[in-house]
């Protein structure tokens, strides 16, 4: 897959991984579109990337979903990447916490259900392409859970899934999909987990650049190959990694 001269949408573009991974594409010479939900804090980041176009969206939600669409087919039709960044997390402890429907709600929606959405609406304009790519952000937790992060582990589990399923799928169109699987990351998503001990942001975008370009369409980074390894060799020690007390 190029990685250079393309036309790419990144949902959740405003910080974080999405924000590193715009960063890094607008300095390949792509278009990039980045949108968020904060109106504000999308101006801002717009800022920092000169070329970038922001467009307010909020993709768990279906008229935003309408309106992004219909942008993209009438001022971008020659898209040809959808990067599916944008999600939602709760740190909460299944045994206490009376929020778990709510929050779960919540969590499938944006980093499952929205996605399955956006994907539908966009596939048209992706499969008129000669060469075009649609990049799923999920996380090492679709492998193996951690219980304080239990429902949004499953909602990434249900976005793996999927993007097996869509691969095979759309393996006979000019498609290809690719799921970007990081570890913990060092961005403000992450900090009520310990996002400071994570890997930054601008290692995700380069192996995501790297992968593309070499065609590996399940991006393992950082530990997420090391749990990856062992929970294949010995899923009790790989849940044991991922949940220390």
């Amino acid at each position: 897959m190029k990685t250079s001269n393309n036309t790419i949408l990144i949902t959740g573009g405003s910080a974080g991984i999405g924000f590193e991974i715009a960063k890094q594409f607008v300095s390949k010479s792509n278009k990039v579109i980045i949108t968020g939900r904060d109106e504000n804090r999308l101006k801002y980041a717009a800022e920092q990337l000169p070329g970038v176009i922001p467009i307010v969206s909020d993709i768990s939600k279906e008229e935003d979903v309408e309106k992004l669409v219909s942008e993209l087919q009438t001022e971008y039709p020659q898209l040809n990447m959808v990067i599916n960044n944008a999600g939602k997390a709760y740190l909460h402890d299944l045994s206490e916490n009376t929020q778990t429907f709510d929050y779960a709600s919540a969590e499938i929606l944006t980093n499952y259900l929205s996605i399955i959405r956006l994907n539908e609406k966009l596939l048209p304009i992706l499969k008129k392409q000669p060469e075009s790519a649609i990049v799923q952000v999920s996380s090492v937790v679709a492998f193996v859970p951690n219980h304080k992060l239990s429902t949004y582990s499953a909602s990434k589990a249900a976005l793996h899934s999927y993007s097996q399923s869509i691969r095979i799928s759309l393996e006979n169109t000019s498609v290809k999909v690719f799921e970007l699987m990081p570890p913990l990351v060092n961005t403000d998503f992450s900090k009520e987990i310990g996002g400071e001990n994570g890997i930054s942001p601008q290692v995700v975008a380069a192996d995501l650049i790297h992968a593309l370009e070499n065609n590996i369409y399940e991006i393992h980074v950082g530990q997420t190959a090391y749990i990856y390894d062992l929970s294949k060799s010995s899923p009790e020690d790989a849940l044991l990694a991922m949940n220390r007390r």
